[in-house]
């Protein structure tokens, strides 16, 4: 039984790895449809970002601009 629950904890942990390792989205990133700017058009309620997705898809990438480090 102990064997079962470590590897059902290990595969848990896997499949979260493996979901999240191609985005760069973070827990700032509210991405809601605009139908006002089409049918596949992303607005960012946190920073107000846009972007346009391919038909089905949703945003997986962070466009919250970032103060210049210079």
């Amino acid at each position: 039984m102990p064997l079962l629950l470590l590897v059902l904890l290990l595969g848990t942990l896997l499949y979260m790895w493996l979901s999240r390792r191609n985005s760069t989205l973070t827990r700032a990133c509210r991405w809601r449809l605009d139908k006002a700017g089409g049918a596949n058009h992303y607005r960012c309620a946190a920073c107000d970002a846009e972007t346009d997705t391919a038909p089905g898809k949703l945003p997986r990438d962070c466009l919250r601009k970032r103060p210049d480090s210079a």
